[in-house]
C-alpha cells in the first residue's frame, strides 16, 4: 500500500463542502481541516503510483473549491526500538 499525503489549498467559504466531496473518493481515507498553511489535508492509500496520479490529479483537483494541492509520497518510520519492523515499498 503507497500512502501520501495531499494538502490542499481550497476557497475559504467552501472548506467545509470541499472536505466531504474530497472525503468520498475512492482512495482517500481522512480529510482534516487545518489552520496554517493548508486548508486541508488528505491521506490517500492505494496500490501504486499511477492510482496516486488518477485520485489526486483526476479526482481531487476537480472538486468544486480545490485551488491547488501539493502531493508527498508518505514512507513509513520506525523507532529504533522497533524490532519487528521491516521497510518495504508496496505491500
Amino acid at each position: 500500500m503507497i500512502n501520501a499525503i495531499v494538502l490542499i489549498h481550497a476557497e475559504a467559504n467552501r472548506i467545509p463542502e470541499t472536505a466531504q466531496a474530497v472525503a468520498d473518493i475512492a482512495g482517500v481515507s481522512e480529510v482534516y481541516s487545518c489552520a496554517g498553511d493548508v486548508d486541508l489535508i488528505a491521506i490517500v492509500k492505494v496500490r501504486d503510483h499511477e492510482q496516486i496520479a488518477d485520485v489526486v490529479t483526476g479526482s481531487i483537483n476537480k472538486v468544486a473549491g480545490v485551488l491547488r494541492t501539493t502531493t508527498h509520497i508518505a514512507f513509513r518510520s520506525y523507532a529504533s526500538a522497533d524490532v519487528e519492523a521491516a521497510f518495504s515499498i508496496g505491500e
